[in-house]
């Protein structure tokens, strides 16, 4: 980095800092409020259906009885099977 030498050029300099700054927000915003993609893993909404997978699963209900319940795939429940075992695996 060049040494400032003059009033005139530390102006300057300042004035392109600030205008970097200001693109650098924007991005930031950007970022900030960008929708995550994918599959959000425990939300509300998720433990929301995993837990009235729980309740039909332990009353005998089938995976497709809850998958239509809950309007999800049965892949989707099955997912939820796979770490509903999981967790009463470790319980045990």
């Amino acid at each position: 980095m060049e040494k400032i030498e003059t009033l005139e050029a530390a102006l300057k300099r300042i004035a392109e800092l600030e205008s970097e700054n200001e693109k650098l927000r924007e991005e930031l915003e950007y970022y900030k409020n960008r929708k995550m993609s994918g599959r959000q893993k425990h939300n509300a909404k998720w433990m929301a259906i995993y837990n009235d997978f729980v309740a039909g699963y332990e009353s005998g209900m089938t995976m497709a009885e809850i998958a239509n319940r809950n309007n999800v795939s049965k892949r989707t429940i099955y997912r939820y099977k796979a770490y509903y075992d999981k967790i009463t695996k470790t319980e045990h």
